[in-house]
């Protein structure tokens, strides 16, 4: 693709989403503001504010302006609402208003600047603001803000991209007299602030108790529309369920992993599954041997870093198969081979055979076509794939550069036939690589840059990308989740003009809670995926599940104490639908979910594939039924 088009298409992707910002709450709101009037509100202070159609509008009277309080308080609350401050307008948000001797004191964050600072504040009587304090900064992973190190690092910047992507980052700064969209959360001591779908600005705020107020001042007006609000205190577990096609087995009840892969390990002809530091030994799965030295994780407060992803194959030539497992971060990352001790029962031998992975998501595919896997992942700002080195299987595995520096990402990858030459290409949320030829002298593969993904709060990519023909035209098309962290799943369909150049067509299966979706479900974090013919009906389906607490026992996510789902999606051949295909979504199980990535596998051979995944509620098989979907 030209530079030219490279830049109109950044254009366009980004005039879009300045037109279609509002994604609407991450939560459902316990009250949403639709009405004319104010009951329910008081106001204080210098302002007039009116209600109509489901705006509320403030103009100040004064330079001070004055205040909207809501008549019900609130300790933990989360707020949504899109407002327009027209040339001159003050606005922001009160949280936790609590009466003092002299007026009243609260946490506020000011939506009129650049930065959204959030302030500790003191009011008159009259509702004048006497004093304001800015916060410090606070939130990421972090539920409850310790107090002060003033020793602790800098924050962490990731790398400026130097090359030419096909999407970039929306605008999400704030847009005077325009409509701005903007979600508050205030749990325990935090305060997380999204402006326009962008990156959280957090503050640690002050306990206390009390009402939500709107806040107008300087000389402009200020209108509130779809404002809903919701008590984050409360949190519901519905009743569990799990599909009548599929028989639920949990093998642990811990967190040691967000990944599982399945082998015979023992030699005993059966299928056993490998989970952290567990093999889990068929046919029942119920014994139990540790790989290396088993250690819980709290899920609150920590990631398993030990193995984020699973795979097992024989790496090493003799006959049994190894388990390989691959760590994202600076200090524990990499690919570590753990050596099958060929039935002596003792720990297992590892070796780090890779040093650099920078992506969570990572798959085990033969990606050159010699019948033997290797690990596809992402390492300084490359995409890559390992294989071991006949001659030193546990010395550093061979790494080959598929792509130029730049092209990495944290999420999202696959492994497929794109153009239909025999060869495996490589997918990512940047788009897609073409394999060159065997015997080519060809350094990184030819690029094709495509938007595979979207940008919700400062995140974007996919987990485990599938590449199957989704609608039967003998073209390969692409199944993946938009943004693992946030909202979207698509497929993309291949589409290709007169001269055999290879476009896509973006369908939209699912996104958040204020669009159509199909079945009428939506999850936020779905961070794990795979693809298997569950139905058997010849044609891949789609499985995916929601990462609960993805970024931790945080609010850095949206809805992350929505149910842990884990669903189906049954890929459906219909020439009246759009592209010709549709996907309808079957609930698997709703207190499972995924992690990093799923296992699809018919373990007892009896026809029907059994689903595996890992999760922070611990280790499951879901046991297909044969022919259940005939």
């Amino acid at each position: 693709m030209s530079r030219k088009c490279l830049l109109l298409l950044a254009v366009f992707t980004l005039f879009g989403s300045v037109l279609v910002f509002a994604v609407g709450p991450s939560f459902h709101p316990d009250t949403t503001f639709a009405g004319s009037s104010l009951t329910g509100w008081h106001t204080l202070g210098q302002a007039e504010w009116s209600a109509e159609n489901g705006e509320l509008a403030g103009k100040p009277k004064q330079a001070g302006g004055g205040w909207l309080i809501l008549d019900h308080s609130y300790q933990d609350v989360g707020l949504y609402a899109e407002f327009k401050c027209t040339a001159g307008c003050e606005t922001g948000v009160l949280f936790r208003a609590e009466k003092t001797p002299d007026g009243m004191k609260g946490i506020y964050v000011a939506l009129s600047g650049p930065d959204l600072p959030t302030y500790s504040v003191t009011l008159d009587a009259q509702g004048k603001i006497v004093e304001r304090t800015q916060l410090r900064r606070g939130g990421g992973l972090e539920r409850i803000a310790p107090p002060p190190n003033p020793n602790a690092p800098s924050g962490f910047r990731p790398p400026v991209s130097t090359v030419e992507l096909p999407f970039t980052p929306p605008d999400s700064k704030l847009r005077p007299d325009d409509w701005n969209q903007v979600e508050i959360l205030f749990d325990a001591n935090i305060v997380r602030t999204f402006l326009n779908d962008g990156r959280e600005h957090g503050a640690v705020g002050d306990e206390g108790y009390g009402p939500i107020a709107l806040y107008v001042g300087g000389s402009g007006e200020v209108r509130f529309k779809n404002l809903g609000y919701k008590d984050l205190g409360v949190k519901t577990r519905v009743a569990d369920q799990t599909s009548p096609n599929f028989r639920k087995q949990q093998l642990s009840d811990f967190y040691y992993s967000w990944s599982s892969s399945a082998a015979d390990f023992n030699h005993d002809g059966i299928l056993d599954v490998v989970s952290g530091p567990y093999i889990y030994y068929g046919p029942d799965y119920t014994k139990t041997r540790e790989m290396y030295l088993a250690e819980t994780v709290n899920p609150s407060t920590k990631f398993a870093t030990d193995a984020w992803m699973d795979f097992a194959a024989d790496f090493t030539g003799d006959g049994w198969a190894d388990v390989v497992t691959v760590s994202y971060g600076e200090e524990n990352g990499g690919v570590f081979l753990y050596v099958n001790p060929k039935g002596e029962e003792r720990l297992w031998d590892k070796y780090k055979v890779v040093s650099d992975v920078q992506s969570e998501i990572a798959v085990m595919r033969d990606v050159d076509g010699d019948g033997k896997p290797e690990i596809v992942y992402m390492g300084d700002g490359q995409v890559r794939y390992a294989k071991p080195d006949p001659a030193n299987p546990t010395g550093q595995w061979v790494v080959h550069n598929v792509s130029e520096k730049g092209y990495a990402t944290a999420h999202g990858i696959g492994v497929g036939d794109i153009n239909g030459d025999g060869r495996m290409d490589i997918v990512n949320p940047y788009g897609w690589w073409e394999q060159p030829p065997p015997g080519s002298t060809q350094g990184t593969w030819t690029y094709h840059p495509e938007a595979f993904g979207r940008y919700g709060r400062g995140i974007m990519g996919g987990s485990v990308m599938a590449v199957y023909d989704v609608n039967g035209d003998g073209l390969n098309d692409i199944v993946t989740v938009l943004n693992p962290h946030g909202w979207g799943m698509a497929w993309f369909e291949q589409k290709r003009d007169a001269q055999g150049h290879i476009s896509f067509v973006k369908h939209m299966i699912m996104d958040d809670f204020s669009s159509k979706n199909a079945g009428d479900v939506a999850f936020s974090e779905p961070h794990g995926t795979t693809f298997a013919d569950v139905d058997g009906d010849g044609v891949p389906d789609f499985i995916v599940g929601k990462r609960y607490w993805s970024h931790l026992d945080t609010y850095l996510d949206p809805d992350p104490y929505g149910q842990p789902v884990l669903y189906v999606y049954r890929t459906v051949r219909n020439p009246k639908a759009p592209g010709g295909a549709e996907f309808v979504p079957e609930l698997i199980d709703n207190h499972s979910g995924a992690g990093s990535d799923l296992l699809a596998v018919d373990l007892n051979n009896d026809g029907a594939m059994d689903i595996v995944t890992a999760t922070r509620f611990g280790t499951f098989i879901f046991w297909g039924k044969p022919q259940h979907g005939k």
